[in-house]
């Protein structure tokens, strides 16, 4: 997903998200277009982004919310991962 759905979809600010990048939170991946580079967010990325988001709404910190948003997605992976009795 590129940065303007990004901030479309999710209604996060642009500096925040380039925030998120720069404290290493998300690792979008770099497309060169001439003198410039596109950012392309993986699935991963994206719902990191959302939840992040979703947490520093609350008035959690950075890094709270980053953790929040960890926690959250782990507890969904692990619930996929369950085969029912």
């Amino acid at each position: 997903m590129k940065t303007s759905q990004i901030l479309e979809q999710i209604g996060i600010p642009r500096h925040k998200l380039y925030y998120l990048e720069q404290k290493g939170y998300i690792s979008p991946k770099r497309i060169p277009m001439g003198d410039l580079e596109a950012r392309e967010y993986s699935e991963v990325d994206v719902k990191k982004i959302a939840l992040i988001w979703k947490y520093l709404k609350k008035g959690f910190k950075h890094k709270s919310a980053y953790q929040k948003a960890l926690e959250e997605l782990d507890g969904k992976s692990a619930k996929k991962g369950r085969v029912k009795p």
